[in-house]
């Protein structure tokens, strides 16, 4: 079996709080550990119903609760922040922690400086059905594009940033990162070194859902690539397929690293795994119509979902992954197979912290981790 990681947004249950989901996320990593994962993701949101708004503050405090897995960030979002701080705060991280940090970035926040011109109008996309290869779910797309339009998302975007500003270019800031952690970066006629950060031992690892260009840069500057699935079913193998016909091998990598993203919940048998994830939908939905995620609901409080609402979420209802453990790995499998992937990731969220941590612990079995 190929290696298995965790992504975890330190959700937020109804009824709880944040200081409770953070102490979820340290004892989730520690078991993680124990139960043979390899690395432990913490993923980048603000404004909704998960703890994880700084990643790489919550890694140091990972990192400092366990001995020996990885803990990277998934991914740090690159529109909120520079090329500068990025590496530093890293570097910090591998200074403390040598050969256990991963830098994940992607290029959510990115705000061009035309971003207040009047808009053309949107072309719509072809219609695309749902199929599957391989017993691997590709579902017809939901349009995320939509979403970039919704006043409160764009106003909580300005809120991250600085007045006026204009991130740079994702590939540019890419770049930037590299060359601050080899010591190459220049700013006019002038070396500039990152203390700490010029030669810690850190990948940048590109996160992205489509064909596009997170894909692209991740393959021409030769660096392992995360498809997430779970965010987008319909376009992550697209993605996939953009980064291995982009890639140029470079000192990191000789060859492509695929990574794939899916959403699971294990439990002991397939009825309750099924109860545990029937608050999921509801969840996607806060999320998809711009509210931002709510705190995860409590399943025995939601009432079936509307047509509408499954209109939103059906993609990412029938590309979850809920059952036994020998159901759920043998869907892993398939996407593993379909994709070619070195590594899968998985994240789980349930309303109550057992019934997380045991989603973790059956699959980390079944798949054959756990020493």
């Amino acid at each position: 079996m190929i290696p298995l990681s965790i992504l975890d947004l330190a959700p937020i249950s109804a009824g709880s709080d944040a200081r409770t989901a953070l102490r979820n996320t340290i004892e989730l990593a520690q078991h993680a550990e124990r139960w043979g994962f390899k690395r432990y993701w913490m993923a980048e949101h603000h404004f909704v119903g998960v703890a994880s708004s700084s990643p790489a503050l919550l890694i140091g405090q990972i990192a400092a609760a366990t001995n020996r897995i990885r803990v990277g960030a998934a991914a740090v979002q690159l529109g909120y922040t520079t090329a500068v701080a990025v590496v530093e705060n890293f570097g910090m991280l591998d200074a403390f922690y040598p050969g256990r940090i991963d830098l994940g970035v992607g290029r959510s926040g990115q705000r061009r400086s035309d971003s207040n011109k009047p808009k053309a109008p949107r072309k719509p996309r072809p219609p695309r059905v749902r199929h599957e290869i391989d017993g691997v779910v590709v579902p017809a797309p939901f349009d995320l594009r939509g979403l970039l339009d919704l006043e409160n998302l764009q106003a909580t975007m300005a809120i991250l940033q600085q007045p006026e500003a204009i991130s740079p270019d994702f590939a540019e800031q890419v770049g930037d990162i590299v060359a601050l952690l080899e010591g190459s970066y220049r700013t006019g006629a002038y070396d500039v070194h990152a203390v700490p950060g010029e030669g810690a031992d850190l990948t940048p690892w590109i996160f992205g859902s489509t064909r596009g260009q997170s894909a692209r840069v991740a393959g021409a500057l030769g660096l392992p690539f995360v498809a997430s699935y779970h965010i987008t079913p319909a376009t992550a193998l697209e993605a996939v397929e953009a980064y291995r016909a982009a890639f140029v091998p470079s000192e990191k990598l000789a060859k492509p690293y695929v990574v794939i993203s899916a959403d699971i919940v294990v439990a002991d048998d397939s009825a309750t795994a099924r109860r545990l994830a029937a608050s999921y939908g509801h969840w996607v939905y806060s999320i998809r119509t711009g509210v931002g995620a709510m705190p995860f609901p409590d399943p025995d409080d939601c009432p079936p979902l509307t047509e509408e609402q499954l209109a939103v979420v059906g993609d990412r209802l029938e590309t979850q992954f809920v059952g036994n453990p020998d159901e759920v790995a043998e869907r892993l499998q398939a996407l593993q197979r379909v994709s070619g992937a070195d590594e899968l990731v998985v994240t789980s969220v349930t309303y109550r912290q057992e019934d997380r941590l045991r989603s973790h612990e059956l699959i980390a079995r079944r798949w054959g981790i756990t020493p």
